[in-house]
C-alpha cells in the first residue's frame, strides 16, 4: 500500500531515527518499500540504508522512482522525523476515506507531536519545509507533482492537504527528533 520516499543528504547519520518508526508497518503489510534519494548520502546512511533493506536511487532518477513505487500512496519523510504510535491506523484511515469519497483532500499530513510545537516567536523566525510534518499522497498525484520537481520537498509544497489524527517528531536542523 505504501512507498516511503526519504531525501538522503551528507549529514544524514540519523536516518535509523526515522526508520526505525516504519518497522511495524512493514512487518503488518503496510509499507511495501523504502526509497532513499541520494542527495550525497553519507557512509552512515549507506550503512543504515543497506542493513534496512532501503532501495538508493540517484536524485536525477527520482521521478522515475516515483512512477515506479511499489505502493499506491507515497510517504514522504525528512531524515531525522520521527512518526509517533499510532501513525498506521491514521494512514488506512486517510486512504479509506479517500477512496470513499469523504476526505477534504487526497493528500495529507500528521500532526506535530505537542511537546514540537513551536511558540509564537519561535514560529516567527522558524524556516519551514513542505516535508516537516511528513507528506503523505497517492501515488498517480505524486506523478503529477513530480513533474516539475527537483526534489521530494518540491513534489510537497503548496499542495493543500487534511491534516492526519497522528504525530510527528519533526526533525530538527543540526540534529533529529529525540
Amino acid at each position: 500500500m505504501l512507498s516511503v520516499f526519504i531525501d538522503c543528504g551528507p549529514e544524514d547519520h540519523w536516518l535509523a531515527a526515522t526508520l526505525a518508526p516504519l518497522i511495524p508497518g512493514a512487518v503488518e503489510g503496510l509499507v511495501r518499500e523504502v526509497v532513499l534519494v541520494d542527495r550525497g548520502m553519507g557512509d552512515n546512511a549507506r550503512k543504515v540504508s543497506d542493513h534496512a533493506g532501503c532501495r538508493i536511487v540517484a536524485a536525477e532518477d527520482f521521478r522515475d522512482a516515483i512512477e515506479t513505487a511499489r505502493g499506491d500512496w507515497l510517504l514522504l519523510l525528512e531524515p531525522g522525523a520521527r512518526l509517533l504510535p499510532g501513525w498506521m491506523e491514521a494512514v488506512v484511515e486517510h486512504a479509506d476515506m479517500v477512496g470513499a469519497g469523504r476526505a477534504k483532500t487526497p493528500a495529507a499530513r500528521f500532526r506535530r507531536a505537542p511537546n514540537d510545537q513551536p511558540g509564537f516567536f519561535a514560529r516567527l523566525r522558524q524556516i519551514r519545509t513542505a516535508m516537516a510534518e511528513g507528506f503523505l499522497v497517492q501515488k498517480r498525484q505524486a506523478i503529477g507533482l513530480s513533474k516539475l520537481a527537483f526534489s521530494l520537498e518540491e513534489v510537497a509544497k503548496g499542495v493543500a492537504v487534511t491534516r492526519m489524527r497522528a504525530f510527528i517528531r519533526p526533525a530538527v536542523r543540526g540534529r533529529p527528533a529525540s
